[in-house]
């Protein structure tokens, strides 16, 4: 059996409700992706973003760029620079993630400028995926905004890094609620298969030393090539 046990998942819930106001769905079925890795040896950390004061813009730490208050440097910045998974669940509102989903994205862009030993951008060499929960259209949709803005930074999307429920369409019980859900075998099934996917990524770029530096070096990847005049190549059939 192939070890996990020294592999970090950070699992970012970006409810809009706070722990202390109510119960997040999204926790809910974030809950099983984390028990799949947590019981496979993974290091599982998993926070609330509504729990905390952060500051949107895209400078990693927006106290120097005018903020009063600013909990991302220290709270949240760490746990996603350690964390070799990082797993985003959001909920659906009027089609889309929810604003402070948004605001993550951002504050992950903020860290676009700095690298990794290898020269290349920080979050090569880590893997990503999403959970979306709802009562409305959307899980795709949502799922193809977040993943795109993961991979765009440098996070490695391995098969299948998405999963979701929603229930039926306008006010009624969301996912957890009375077993809404529980029962669901594609919830289900996308979920193992987004758990271990993101742990097999995560083992083999681990394992590899990250993504090869060649051609991927911020500061070196025109060397040795010549973009004025390209070769033309004609291929006879």
């Amino acid at each position: 059996m192939t070890s996990y046990a020294d592999l970090k998942a950070l699992f970012l819930n970006t409810t809009l409700k706070p722990t202390g106001r109510a119960e997040s769905h999204t926790e809910r079925l974030m809950s099983n992706s984390m028990a799949i890795m947590g019981e496979n040896g993974v290091e599982v950390h998993y926070l609330r973003a509504a729990d905390y004061d952060i500051a949107f813009g895209v400078q990693p730490d927006m106290r120097e760029a005018g903020a009063e208050t600013d909990d991302w440097p220290e709270h949240i910045w760490p746990k996603v620079r350690d964390a070799d998974i990082l797993v985003i669940g959001t909920p659906i509102w009027l089609g889309e993630e929810s604003s402070i989903c948004r605001v993550i994205i951002e504050r992950l862009y903020a860290h676009s400028g700095q690298r990794n030993d290898q020269g290349q951008y920080t979050f090569y060499g880590k893997t990503g995926g999403c959970i979306v929960t709802g009562n409305e259209d959307g899980v795709k949709h949502v799922s193809m905004s977040v993943l795109y803005a993961l991979q765009h930074i440098g996070y490695m999307i391995p098969p299948q890094a998405d999963a979701g429920w929603l229930g039926d369409i306008g006010p009624g019980p969301s996912y957890g609620d009375e077993g809404a859900g529980l029962d669901n075998d594609f919830t289900k099934r996308n979920t193992t298969f987004m758990s271990w996917n993101l742990m097999h990524t995560a083992r083999m770029l681990h394992d590899a030393g990250g993504i090869p530096a060649h051609g991927n070096q911020v500061d070196r990847w025109n060397a040795g090539h010549r973009f004025d005049h390209p070769e033309v190549v004609t291929i006879d059939d």
